[in-house]
């Protein structure tokens, strides 16, 4: 149940859940029990038959806790009234939609649907005594669409607080055999949740079955979103939502990866680059451009491609007052100014270009999305260059790249004739056959190797003499 908030009727259905409890351990013969991790515990509770009409979604579940942000107006009603009718069929919405884009519906709620009037439920649900769901709303609404009259539900004892069963849900929800994984910025929240309960990193970690340096990148990464959306509200309020980054997920973790490495040695050119790399990321770039946004990126091929209504440089170095004291210490460089200026422009033009309802005016929105198109087109044209460059570095170290392998392919040769001769199991005719094709390969890369390179150096002047010796 909501903090603040008892659905209507929760009396009546109370007491029908009572009555039902009552006659199902009357009726005698086997009873139909679930089974719910509480505590590290694990607690049996009886399951009954309820009018699936009669059952509220649950507002806190962590399945569509991201998802809510989609709509801000309806999120607004949800929070006021969250068992109300307008609340509950946003909830409804929201369960039946795809987590990384709310306005397709998921296939995946289609294909539970089907399976459900196929086969009928296989597992029960899991309610509170006032009738919420915590686990099964999903399948709720599923059996709403197909005229089903009733839900198989495990009950709750009465005595739990929402802290109880927002943990229930979340042992539920993670074990190996649920059917839909929690949406990636879902099992962020959940991860924030359990710390705002005072619980330590490591038994976080444990619960969600990952190493404590995960939990840590995790942690680091909602919070640099939950940055990225204060920073691109703008004057009407509007802002990017969590639902926005839902498929960013790989993007997101390559970049803390990349951010911990620079911070080590650098921690200006880390915040930098993270700026820029965040821009890459908002502007919608696939993993494999974004790569290419390095520390070096925004020197070397951004600032060049960028318009001058997006050129945010100033060269000037920000200042810090420290309160109390009236005195200026040196803030962020020219450098992260500039990236983190360029960003929040991208950040709040995306926001605006997004937005639903008459938040932000058409105009405004026309203004946002073509500075927004700008600063795609430069970032294109900029990972273009940073690509080009990259194939060029990559052919320059192809031929040495490839005499290392061709090296480390001939030590192993020593080793194998060293064993097959103590062995005496040598093929000699077949060795001397490829010793005379290493002898014309030599010769061919000894041609190449001396074209070219007017001061060549001991390697290759050894190459050349060698060729030069064996032929004459």
């Amino acid at each position: 149940m909501t903090l603040g908030f008892t659905p209507p009727g929760a009396a009546e259905f109370s007491e029908l859940i009572k009555k039902r409890l009552e006659e199902v351990k009357s009726a005698g013969g086997t009873r139909e029990t679930a089974t719910v991790e509480w505590n590290e515990q694990l607690l049996h509770v009886e399951v009954i038959d309820l009018p699936v009409a009669g059952l509220y979604f649950n507002p806190n579940t962590h399945r569509i806790r991201a998802q809510r942000s989609h709509d801000p107006a309806l999120e607004k009603v949800l929070e006021n009234d969250p068992y109300g009718a307008e609340g509950q069929g946003y909830l409804k919405f929201l369960l039946q939609a795809e987590p990384t884009d709310p306005n397709r519906r998921d296939p995946a709620f289609d294909k539970l649907k089907d399976d459900l009037k196929q086969f009928g439920q296989n597992d029960p649900g899991l309610v509170t005594h006032d009738g919420v769901l915590v686990n099964g709303n999903t399948r709720a609404a599923a059996l709403r669409e197909i005229g089903a009259q009733s839900m198989r539900v495990g009950v709750l004892p009465s005595s739990f607080t929402q802290e109880d069963i927002n943990a229930v849900e979340l042992s539920l929800q993670l074990r190996d055999d649920h059917r839909r994984d929690y949406s990636y910025i879902n099992r962020l929240l959940a991860m924030e949740e359990q710390a705002s309960l005072g619980r330590s990193p490591e038994a976080i970690a444990k619960v969600f079955r990952i190493r404590p340096h995960r939990y840590h990148q995790e942690r680091w990464i909602l919070s640099t979103i939950r940055d990225m959306i204060e920073r691109s509200r703008s004057g009407g309020g509007v802002a990017l939502r969590l639902v926005d980054f839902e498929d960013d997920q790989e993007k997101l973790k390559e970049l803390h990866r990349a951010y911990e490495k620079l911070d080590a040695v650098d921690h200006d050119q880390a915040e930098a680059f993270k700026e820029i790399r965040m821009a890459g990321i908002t502007l919608g770039f696939a993993k494999t451009a974004v790569r290419h946004i390095d520390e070096e990126f925004q020197s070397r091929y951004l600032e060049r491609a960028l318009p001058t209504t997006l050129n945010a440089a100033t060269g000037e170095e920000e200042s810090v007052t420290i309160p109390g004291l009236g005195v200026s210490v040196p803030g962020a460089s020219s450098v992260v100014s500039a990236a983190r200026a360029l960003n929040d422009q991208i950040l709040r033009a995306k926001a605006a270009a997004i937005s639903v309802g008459s938040a932000v005016p058409d105009s405004q929105k026309q203004d946002a999305q073509a500075l927004f198109d700008d600063a795609h087109k430069a970032f294109e044209a900029a990972i273009d260059a940073a690509e080009r460059d990259a194939r060029v570095r990559k052919r320059k170290q192809m031929a040495p790249a490839r005499l290392a392998e061709a090296c480390a392919d001939i030590d192993q040769c020593v080793v194998d004739l060293v064993q097959a001769r103590a062995s005496r199991s040598l093929d000699e005719e077949a060795f001397d056959e490829a010793v005379l094709k290493l002898r014309d390969s030599l010769r061919k890369l000894a041609q190449q190797a001396g074209r070219g390179i007017p001061n060549p150096g001991d390697g290759v002047s050894w190459l050349i003499d060698a060729a030069a010796a064996e032929g004459s």
